[in-house]
């Protein structure tokens, strides 16, 4: 069992539990349709690639389910400033992954991480920052990192090595899961950090109405 399917596990369980309302409600999606998006992806990760050329195909767990879930979030944007940063912060995110991609050792068993990993947490923090919203953090995870596998296979192609792209298959279905996850938990804690700092730098006042101390903030 990948590192992908025991994260689901593990956020189905939150939710299951009532603990990711609160992020669901940001997210705009219900505790079943969150289970379900979940059970989608965990159960279309273990099908076979769908095979639309000879030279690509796509998991449906790993891409189908959550481009389907990108475009539900994207339609619930509240903004058109909101909707712009969905559609330029998978571009960045794309950029950052593919060129973090140039720089790490071509051999996997020469890093003493899987690059997996690198690559999904890389795509988290990127997709976060320039995302901000939980809704466009999870969008530019996801196509962030879709994005960036097309980019280099785009790459090899162009070079005249035959090879093919399975989108969100393999190890590519970890890092989309880590990413996604990531950017929007990023988002939730950062988010309730600054909310709460907000919050203590207005200092309550009392004022004296009927009778009676009445508290006020300032």
């Amino acid at each position: 069992m990948g590192i992908g399917t025991i994260l689901l596990l593990v956020a189905g369980l939150l939710v299951l539990f009532g603990a990711g309302q609160r992020v669901l409600d940001r997210l705009r999606l219900t505790d079943r349709e969150a289970i379900l998006f979940i059970v989608a992806i965990i159960a279309g990760g273990f099908l076979p690639d769908i095979a639309v050329t000879r030279d690509f195909a796509f998991n449906i767990g790993g891409a189908l389910i959550p481009l389907i879930l990108c475009v539900r979030l994207f339609f619930k944007a509240n903004t058109g400033i909101e909707r712009a940063r969905a559609v330029l912060a998978p571009v960045v995110t794309a950029v950052a992954v593919y060129a973090l991609g140039r720089t790490l050792p071509e051999e996997p068993e020469a890093m003493a991480v899987d690059p997996n990993y690198i690559y999904g947490v890389a795509a988290g923090v990127i997709a976060y920052l320039f995302g901000r919203s939980r809704r466009c953090a999870f969008i530019a995870g996801v196509l962030g990192v879709m994005l960036a596998n097309v980019a280099t296979w785009a790459e090899v192609r162009m070079t005249g090595t035959a090879q093919r792209l399975v989108l969100g298959g393999a190890g590519a279905y970890d890092v989309i899961v880590i990413s996604g996850l990531l950017a929007v938990l990023l988002a939730e804690l950062i988010g309730e950090l600054t909310e709460r700092a907000a919050r203590g730098r207005r200092r309550p006042r009392a004022a004296f109405h009927g009778g009676d101390f009445e508290g006020r903030r300032g």
